[in-house]
């Protein structure tokens, strides 16, 4: 089961890792318009925005990915800890700006979260 939630919580790292990508370096391309739904014009000029969002979703990542391979106690409080905030992320993204997020974002954490606590 650890081995299962390690695995998880590394999922959802690299699903913000992508996501870094996707608003830091590919915000203006089409790959990154057609992963967010907008134009070339928004793109242009929500860029520095988009940057700036993606930087925070690296944070989660590294601290997804400290939790994955720091020592117990931390460790595990590390994980509850990014996980309950890429779910606060993912939910309020859904709320206010696309309910794709909740699927793409929150569900997964919330899966990775529900499987760490079942380690304890």
């Amino acid at each position: 089961m650890t081995a299962l939630a390690t695995v998880l919580v590394l999922a959802v790292a690299a699903i913000h890792v992508y996501i870094l990508i996707l608003e830091m370096f590919l915000w203006r391309t089409e790959r990154g318009r057609r992963a967010f739904g907008t134009d070339q014009e928004f793109a242009d000029r929500s860029a520095p925005l988009a940057a700036n969002q993606g930087l925070y979703n690296g944070f989660l990542a590294a601290g997804l990915v400290w939790g994955a391979i720091a020592a117990e106690p931390v460790g595990f409080q590390v994980r509850v800890f990014f996980l309950g905030c890429v779910i606060v992320a993912g939910v309020y993204g859904a709320l206010t700006v696309n309910r794709r997020i909740l699927v793409v974002q929150a569900a997964p954490a919330i899966i990775a979260l529900a499987v760490v606590l079942l380690t304890r």
